[in-house]
């Protein structure tokens, strides 16, 4: 596989270092506030729901099987977290879709210099259509992906590689819902995009990968979703512009 996932991972890096600057700033702000509701959402429904949802599941088993609660508790424990996490992470991504976009455009005119028409919020509504298309282009891509993981997960013996692949997925996966913004911003199609992450997949799932971490670790997950914005905009202008398999 081509590519570095340092290089990568600095991309990400970089976006966070970005975030202050003037030029972006407010820009940043109304995604970041969609993340910290979001999360701050999830998080009280995890702890005012989390036992009970837990619980609920272990009821359902069978009387016999009862003996295995204190194997199957972490299954359903995981479970639980899994499906929370992605669920408000997918509501998050198609809420903040348009604003995404517009800060990935903001970026990179920052960026190349391109001169790029600016239609303030007028512009920002133009994208609401598109955006929302590409988020579910995006879905149909990633759930099926999803189910057949949790299939996976639990099928003895070869479930244990399932935490390996599940950290491969959601790499990959971050590493297209924040690259797609910068490439549908320059009319990159869903199926060439993947194809320009799959050309240096190192690269991209080294950025995914990271992005996926800093998900995970409280309060840098709340501002994590604007500077992956600004980070896969700058793998964009650096790696991918003038790559054969854009059709032009």
């Amino acid at each position: 596989m081509k590519g570095n996932p340092v290089k990568g991972a600095g991309y990400l890096l970089r976006g966070f270092s970005m975030m202050p600057e003037p030029g972006i700033r407010r820009f940043v702000l109304i995604p970041l506030l969609i993340n910290i509701v979001l999360f701050s959402g999830a998080i009280w429904l995890l702890i005012n729901e989390f036992d009970g949802w837990v619980n609920y599941w272990l009821s359902k088993l069978p009387q016999w099987l009862s003996f295995l609660d204190w194997l199957l508790w972490p299954l359903f424990a995981a479970l639980v977290l899994i499906s929370v996490y992605y669920g408000f992470s997918m509501v998050a991504n198609l809420i903040a879709a348009p604003f995404n976009g517009f800060l990935s455009e903001k970026v990179e005119k920052m960026r190349t210099g391109a001169v790029m028409a600016d239609e303030g919020w007028k512009g920002l509504l133009a994208m609401i259509p598109r955006s929302l298309q590409r988020e579910l282009a995006k879905m149909a891509y990633y759930l099926p992906r999803l189910f057949l993981l949790l299939i996976f997960s639990f099928i003895p013996v070869v479930n244990v590689v399932a935490p390996f692949l599940w950290f491969l997925f959601g790499a990959w996966m971050m590493a297209i819902q924040y690259c797609d913004y910068p490439m549908d911003n320059n009319n990159v199609s869903f199926k060439q995009m993947k194809l320009l992450l799959a050309e240096s997949r190192l690269t991209s799932l080294g950025f995914g990968a990271l992005v996926q971490v800093g998900m995970m670790i409280p309060v840098i997950n709340l501002i994590m979703m604007p500077a992956a914005v600004i980070g896969a905009t700058l793998y964009w202008t650096d790696e991918h512009t003038q790559s054969s398999l854009i059709i032009r």
